[in-house]
C-alpha cells in the first residue's frame, strides 16, 4: 500500500516524453503480424492431426519482446524526470479575543423574540462563537451584579457549555451595565491579542452596579479594546410572563448611552427588534472583525528517475541474457 501511495504521489517534470509509450502499441501489433507470417501452414491427409510437445524455448520465446517493451517503458519514464515531493505549510493564525457581555436581567425574558430574549440570545451568539474556532473568546453575564461566565479560552465547547447553563437573574435584579464593562475589561486588559473586542448586550439602562458605564469605556479606550454595542427589544412594549400571567412591559434601552460607549472606544452601536435583526447584527459584527490567517507553503522536490533508470538496465539484461542463452534461436 506504501508503495502504491509512492507512485500516485510522483510528478513528472518532463510530460513530454510520456508520448512517446503512445508507440508501444504500435510495436506490439508490429511484432504480433510478423510473427503471425512466420509461421507454416499445410494440409495433410491422415485422421489425425500431428503432435508436438512444445519446447521450453517455444513456450517462452515472447518473454525477450516483452521484456524489451518494459524496458523500453522504464527507459520512457526516467527520461520523464518522475520525481516525489515533500510538501507542508505554515500557518500564521492572528487570532482577536473577544468577551461576550450579555444581559440577564429579569427583562431578558420578555417574548418579543421567541421563545424569549434570553434564549433568541444564547442562540445566535453560539452560532457567532461556532464561526470563529480559532479566536479566544470569553462570557461575561450582568444583571446588577456581574461575574465572569466563561474565561478567554480557545476551548470552544467548554464555553458553549457555558453559555447553555446560562439562566434568567431574578433575585437580585437590575442592570449594571459598567459593571459589565469593567468585568470584560479585565479579562481583556492583559491580552497580548492585536485586536480586542466585547460585545455588550443589553436590553434596558444601567440602573445597577458601582462603575459609570461612561468611565468604563474610557477605561475600554486605554487599553485599546473596541465596544461593540447592542441594543435588544423592540420599539415601545413587549410580553412578558411574571408568574402569574402575560402582561406588557415597557421597552426602554438607553441607546445615547450605548452609542456613546461604542463611538468612544471605536465600535459601532446596533438596534435588533427580531432574532432576525439580532443575527444579521452578529453577522456584521462577524465580518468587520476577521481573523488573519497567513499560510506559507514548503515544497521540498526529489528527482525519483533512478529506481526506473535501474530496472530498464535490469530487463535489458535479462532480455539479452535469455535472447543468447535458454531462447536462443538457431539458424
Amino acid at each position: 500500500m506504501n508503495y502504491l501511495t509512492y507512485l500516485r504521489n510522483l510528478e513528472f517534470a518532463d510530460k513530454g516524453y510520456l508520448w512517446i509509450l503512445a508507440v508501444i502499441p504500435l510495436l506490439i501489433v508490429w511484432y504480433v503480424l510478423k510473427h503471425r507470417d512466420l509461421h507454416a501452414v499445410f494440409s495433410v491427409s491422415v485422421g489425425k492431426p500431428f503432435f508436438q510437445t512444445p519446447s521450453v524455448r517455444s513456450k517462452f520465446r515472447h518473454i525477450p519482446f516483452i521484456l524489451r517493451i518494459l524496458a523500453l517503458c522504464f527507459v520512457v519514464l526516467a527520461l520523464a524526470r518522475p520525481q516525489s515531493s515533500l510538501s507542508h505549510k505554515k500557518v500564521n493564525v492572528e487570532g482577536i479575543d473577544i468577551v461576550m457581555a450579555l444581559d440577564i436581567s429579569g427583562s431578558m425574558m420578555a417574548m418579543d423574540f421567541r421563545p424569549n430574549r434570553l434564549e433568541a440570545c444564547k442562540n445566535v451568539i453560539k452560532s457567532f462563537i461556532e464561526g470563529r474556532p480559532t479566536d479566544r473568546i470569553g462570557l461575561v453575564v450582568y444583571a446588577a451584579e456581574s461575574y465572569t461566565k466563561c474565561p478567554l479560552t480557545t476551548d470552544h465547547t467548554t464555553l458553549l457549555s457555558a453559555l447553555e447553563s446560562v439562566k434568567y437573574f431574578y433575585d437580585i435584579d437590575g442592570t449594571a451595565i459598567g459593571d459589565g464593562l469593567g468585568t470584560a475589561i479585565n479579562r481583556l486588559r492583559e491580552s497580548k491579542a492585536k485586536s480586542k473586542v466585547i460585545v455588550l448586550l443589553t436590553d434596558g439602562e444601567n440602573n445597577a452596579g458601582y462603575i459609570d458605564p461612561r468611565s468604563a469605556a474610557e477605561l475600554a479606550k486605554e487599553f485599546n479594546i473596541r465596544i461593540y454595542t447592542i441594543g435588544c427589544g423592540t420599539i415601545g412594549t413587549a410580553p412578558i410572563n411574571i408568574g402569574y400571567g402575560v402582561q406588557q412591559m415597557m421597552v426602554k434601552i438607553d441607546e445615547p448611552l450605548l452609542k456613546h460607549i461604542a463611538k468612544e472606544t471605536g465600535g459601532l452601536y446596533f438596534r435588533a427588534q427580531n432574532k432576525n435583526k439580532l443575527t444579521a447584527v452578529y453577522a456584521e459584527i462577524d465580518q468587520m472583525e476577521k481573523t488573519r490567517i497567513n499560510e506559507t507553503h514548503f515544497t521540498n522536490k526529489s528527482d525519483e528517475f533512478f529506481p526506473f533508470l535501474v530496472c530498464a538496465i535490469a530487463l535489458f539484461l535479462l532480455e539479452i541474457l535469455l535472447r543468447y542463452t535458454v531462447l536462443r534461436v538457431k539458424p
